[in-house]
């Protein structure tokens, strides 16, 4: 069977990084300044059209790389987007990925990106982003705040040694609430293969020093975290 190209209309793939990183006690999300059209001046998640030659992983790698410096260690879909009038420019489906980084102080702006940003989830990124963003943060977050109930994504978060206080302060900032102390370090010591103790303090500040951990094997909690009501 003969297949024209021509016969049907322009379409494009795209794919779109959610960038989220817990700093001071906040949930942060890596933005950029759109410097051309459409939708220009306005904030977006860092992405881009997919090459022919390219699987959709490495694009987005490619892109995060180009418009904000960063380099995802891994990424996790989040959906895919395809409304027909969410791009103005022509049919575009986007495939959205997720990914976590304990160190955002490299970000800077490349490509068509005029200026890159992070800004607070909670109350502090714009009400409107460009094309369908606002919809795919929200669907990210979504899903962020599901997985820190049954699998170990919360390390990922933290830098390769961290402190049972600051594994806290991930799911703090991300499920917006406040956890004991005492339950939650009891928790995640008898959680099977989540954190491994390196056998090493953290070094400074008053008192006694706090013990030093590292991501464990498990891939799955069990039991597993509930968030708070």
């Amino acid at each position: 069977m003969d297949y024209d190209p021509a016969a049907y209309p322009p379409f494009a793939v795209t794919v779109d990084i959610v960038v989220l990183s817990v700093s001071h006690g906040q949930l942060w999300v890596a933005l950029v300044e759109r410097g051309s059209p459409p939708f220009r001046g306005l904030w977006a998640l860092p992405g881009g059209f997919v090459e022919p030659d390219e699987d959709l992983e490495s694009a987005a790698n490619r892109e995060l790389a180009e418009e904000t410096g960063l380099d995802a260690s891994r990424l996790e879909q989040v959906g895919a987007y395809g409304a027909p009038n969410r791009d103005p420019r022509m049919r575009v489906v986007s495939v959205a990925y997720w990914t976590a980084a304990a160190d955002l102080t490299g970000l800077h702006a490349g490509s068509d990106a005029t200026s890159t940003s992070l800004m607070a989830v909670q109350g502090g990124f714009p009400e409107q982003l460009a094309f369908d963003h606002s919809l795919i943060l929200n669907d990210a977050l979504d899903l962020v705040r599901e997985a820190l109930q049954t699998r170990p994504v919360a390390t990922r978060f933290c830098r390769p040694e961290f402190t049972i206080a600051e594994l806290r302060g991930v799911y703090e900032a991300i499920w917006d609430t406040t956890l004991d102390p005492g339950n939650f370090h009891k928790r995640v010591i008898e959680m099977p293969g989540f954190v491994v103790p390196t056998g090493r303090r953290r070094e400074g500040g008053r008192g006694r020093p706090p013990e030093l951990y590292r991501a464990g094997p498990a891939q799955r909690l069990d039991p597993p975290f509930s968030i708070p009501s």
